[in-house]
C-alpha cells in the first residue's frame, strides 16, 4: 500500500471550519466511547490547550518550550503535507498530571476563592492521535485505520536549566476501530525525536511518515491471524509473563523484554475469557491477532510517558511468539 497516494473511500465525511481537517460521521458507539489510552488521563480539546493553558519555559533563560498545542499543530500540518489527497480527522487529545498555578494578584486568596481568570494551568503529559479515515484495511474482521500520534512529557525535560534539545515520541501505524487499540511497530515509531525548534520537528515528522512501510506492517499484522495458541500454551505464557519481572538479572538479560506490568498481565488473563471481541474460541484456541489486541487493550492502563514504548513492545513480543511457533525465535522461554 502506498499510503501517501492510496484512497479507499469509507465513511461519510463532513467538513469542519478548517480547510484540511475533517471529522467523519459514525454511529458506532465503540468509536465514540473508547479512548486510545485511559489510565489517569482525561480528554481535552485543542482549543483548550491553545486558549486556557500557559506555556512552560526553561527557567534559566525564560525560553519557551514547544508547547503541546504547537506539537499537535505541527503534526497536523505534516500529515496534511504527506497525505495531500486525503482528509484527516481532528486530533483526539488526552492529558494528565495537571500543573496548577495562580496570577500574582491572587497571591493571598484562598484556593476556594480563586476566580477563573486568576487560575493558571498546564499539563505535564499529553498524548494525541490523528486518524486518516480514508486509508483503511480489514484484519480478522476488524477495520483498522491509518493513525498518526505523538506523546510529550515535560518530566523528561530539564525545565530548570537553559533551553536545550527537546524530546518527543511520534508514531505512525493503525488503529483497530473495533476497540480503538493502536497498532504500532518499530518502523513507524521514534521513541525520542530530539529537536531544537518547531521547524526541525516538522521536518523529522515528515521523514518518519514517508519512511514508514505500511505494506510491511500490514503483512505482519495479517500474519498474526495465521498462528494460534492452545489454552495450555496461553496459560504457560501468562505464567511466564508473571515470572518475568522477578527473574535474576543475568537470566532476564538473555530473554527478549516484556514491558507490560503484573496488573496488565492479569487484565490479559481475565480478558482471555471475558472479552467478547478477542477471547478464546469454541475450539479452545486463540489466534495471535487476538492475543495482540489483548496486550494493546491492557496497555491502555499505562501512563502517557510509558504508553508508546509498551505498545511497540506488544507488537514485537507477539510477532516473536509467531516466530517461536515456527521454531525460529528466542521468545521460546515464554511458551516452554
Amino acid at each position: 500500500m502506498d499510503i501517501a497516494h492510496t484512497l479507499k473511500p469509507d465513511m461519510e465525511l463532513t467538513p469542519v471550519k478548517s480547510t484540511n481537517i475533517i471529522v467523519y460521521n459514525t454511529d458506532d458507539p465503540i468509536v465514540k466511547k473508547n479512548p486510545f489510552i485511559e489510565a489517569n488521563t482525561k480528554s481535552v480539546s485543542l482549543s483548550h490547550l491553545q486558549k486556557d493553558c500557559i506555556i512552560p519555559v526553561f527557567s534559566k533563560d525564560n525560553e519557551k518550550t514547544i508547547a503541546h498545542q504547537e506539537f499537535i499543530e505541527v503534526a497536523q500540518e505534516s500529515v496534511s503535507r504527506v497525505f495531500p489527497h486525503h482528509s484527516i480527522e481532528a486530533p483526539e487529545i488526552r492529558v494528565s498530571h495537571q500543573i496548577k498555578g495562580r496570577t500574582p494578584n491572587a497571591i493571598y486568596k484562598a484556593a476556594k476563592d480563586l476566580l477563573e481568570h486568576e487560575k493558571t494551568t498546564y499539563y505535564e503529559r499529553m498524548a494525541f492521535i490523528i486518524r486518516v479515515p480514508s486509508i483503511v484495511e480489514t484484519i480478522n474482521g476488524n477495520k483498522i485505520a491509518l493513525t498518526i500520534g505523538g506523546v510529550r512529557s515535560y518530566n523528561r525535560e530539564n525545565l530548570y536549566s537553559k533551553k536545550t534539545i527537546e524530546k518527543f515520541q511520534v508514531f505512525i501505524g493503525f488503529q483497530n476501530m473495533v476497540c480503538c487499540n493502536l497498532c504500532i511497530n518499530t518502523d513507524g515509531f521514534s521513541s525520542e525525536m530530539r529537536v531544537s525548534s518547531a521547524s526541525e520537528l516538522a521536518g523529522k515528522l515528515q521523514d518518519l511518515f514517508l519512511s514508514y512501510d505500511a505494506d510491511k506492517h500490514l503483512r505482519e499484522l495479517e500474519s498474526l491471524t495465521q498462528h494460534s495458541l492452545t489454552e495450555s500454551q496461553f496459560a504457560q505464557l501468562i505464567g511466564k509473563a508473571r515470572l518475568y519481572n522477578y527473574l535474576p538479572k543475568q537470566h532476564k538479560s538473555e530473554i527478549p523484554p516484556l514491558l507490560l506490568n503484573d496488573g496488565q498481565v492479569t487484565t490479559i488473563a481475565k480478558d482471555y475469557y471475558q472479552d467478547e471481541r478477542f477471547c478464546i474460541n469454541e475450539e479452545g484456541n486463540i489466534n495471535l491477532w487476538n492475543v495482540y489486541n489483548l496486550f494493546t487493550s491492557a496497555n491502555k492502563s499505562s501512563y502517557i510517558d510509558t504508553f508508546s514504548d509498551r505498545n511497540v513492545n506488544a507488537f514485537e513480543f507477539t510477532n516473536g511468539l509467531a516466530k517461536t511457533l515456527n521454531g525460529n525465535s528466542n521468545y521460546h522461554w515464554f511458551l516452554s
